[in-house]
C-alpha cells in the first residue's frame, strides 16, 4: 500500500514536471516569451504580440511536441530491448536500424551530386531524406526478422544487430571518405539530430508511428514481466517466446525507425531513461516502468532541448551533444548513489 501511494505521488510529480518543462521549452529561446503569454496562446487565446504568437505556433510548439514524441518512443524502445536481451547496455539502436537509416541518408546526401539537378533537389528535400531513412531502417528490419526466424538464442540476434551496425557504418565511412566538404557538412548536420525542422504534417505522421509503437509496447508489458526470469521460465508459463520476440522487435523497429527518419539519430535517451526510471521507482515491474519511462524520457529530452536552445542567444547546439553531456553524468551519479545506499 505504501509503495502504491509512493508511486502515485511520483507519477503526479512527473506529470507536473512534464507540463512545466513543456511551457519552459516553448518560453525559452533566442526570444524569451513570458509563461503567461505561452499559456494564453496554447489555451486558444492570442498572445499580446503577433511575433510571439507566430513563434509559438510555428516554431516552439512543433519542436516541443517532437521532443516529447522522440523522448517517449526511444525510452520505451530502450526498456524493451534491455528486458528482451537481458542486457543493461542494450538500446533502441542495438538492431542496427539507426545505422541502416544513416547509410541510406549517406547514399542520398553524398551521392546526390551524381544525379540530374532536378532529381538531386527532390532527394535532398526533407521528405526525400525521411523516405531514404525509412527505407534503410526497413531493409535492416527485414534482415533482422528473417535471421531471427532461424535463431533460438536471443543473444545471437543482439550480436547480429551489432554486426549490421558495423557493416553499415563501414559503408558510411567509405562514402564520407570520397565526399566533398559540403556533402560532409550536410550529412554531419543530419547525424547530429534535429527536433526543430518538422512541419505539422511531418509531426502528424510521426505521431501516428509513435502512437502505434507505444500501443504495441503497452500490449507487451505482461510478456516483458514474464521475460524477467529468463526465456525458459517464460516458455514454462506458456509464453509463445518466438512470437513475443518478433512483436518486440517489430515494435522497437517502428519507434526507432520512424524517429530516426524524422529527427535523425538521437543518442543516449533510449539507453539511459529505463535505468533512471528503475532507480527512481525501485521496481522491475513493467506496468510501472512503462509509464515512468515514458514520462521521464519526454521530460529529459525537453530539458536537453531547452539547454540546446541557449536561452537568450541566437546559437543552437546539436541536440545529440546535449543529451550525452547532460545525461551521462546524471546516470553515473544515480548508479553511484544507488551503490552507496545498498552498502
Amino acid at each position: 500500500m505504501a509503495n502504491r501511494k509512493r508511486n502515485i505521488a511520483l507519477f503526479c510529480t512527473l506529470g507536473l514536471v512534464l507540463i512545466v518543462l513543456l511551457l519552459a521549452n516553448i518560453s525559452f529561446g533566442s526570444v524569451t516569451i513570458p509563461f503567461k503569454e505561452v499559456i494564453t496562446s496554447l489555451s486558444g487565446g492570442q498572445a499580446s504580440k503577433s511575433t510571439w504568437e507566430y513563434i509559438i505556433i510555428n516554431y516552439r510548439l512543433p519542436k516541443a511536441i517532437t521532443a516529447i514524441l522522440v523522448g517517449m518512443g526511444l525510452s520505451i524502445s530502450g526498456l524493451m530491448m534491455q528486458t528482451l536481451f537481458r542486457n543493461p547496455l542494450a538500446g533502441p539502436d542495438v538492431l542496427g536500424l539507426s545505422s541502416g537509416a544513416s547509410l541510406s541518408v549517406a547514399f542520398v546526401i553524398l551521392g546526390a551530386s551524381l544525379l540530374p539537378p532536378f532529381l538531386s533537389s527532390i532527394v535532398l528535400s526533407p521528405y526525400g531524406l525521411v523516405l531514404a531513412s525509412t527505407i534503410g531502417s526497413f531493409i535492416v528490419l527485414i534482415a533482422v526478422i528473417m535471421v531471427s526466424q532461424y535463431l533460438r538464442d536471443t543473444m545471437a540476434i543482439l550480436i547480429i544487430g551489432l554486426m549490421f551496425s558495423s557493416f553499415t557504418n563501414a559503408f558510411v565511412n567509405i562514402l564520407t571518405y570520397f565526399s566533398t566538404a559540403e556533402q560532409l557538412q550536410k550529412f554531419t548536420f543530419w547525424s547530429m539530430g534535429n527536433l526543430g525542422s518538422l512541419s505539422w504534417m511531418s509531426i502528424f505522421l510521426l505521431s501516428i508511428c509513435v502512437a502505434v509503437g507505444l500501443l504495441l509496447g503497452l500490449v507487451n508489458v505482461k510478456p516483458l514481466n514474464t521475460l524477467l526470469l529468463g526465456e525458459n521460465y517464460a516458455r514454462s508459463l506458456g509464453l509463445d517466446f518466438k512470437r513475443t520476440r518478433l512483436i518486440i522487435l517489430f515494435t522497437t523497429s517502428i519507434l526507432t525507425g520512424s524517429i530516426t527518419a524524422f529527427a535523425g539519430p538521437i543518442a543516449f535517451i533510449g539507453l539511459a531513461m529505463p535505468h533512471i526510471a528503475k532507480l527512481i521507482f525501485q521496481t522491475s515491474n513493467h506496468f510501472v516502468l512503462y509509464w515512468s519511462t515514458l514520462l521521464i524520457g519526454a521530460s529529459v529530452l525537453l530539458i536537453c532541448d531547452i539547454v540546446s536552445q541557449m536561452p537568450g542567444m541566437e546559437l543552437t547546439l546539436p541536440i545529440n551533444a546535449i543529451t550525452s553531456i547532460i545525461g551521462a553524468p546524471v546516470v553515473v551519479w544515480l548508479l553511484v548513489r544507488k551503490r552507496k545506499m545498498m552498502n
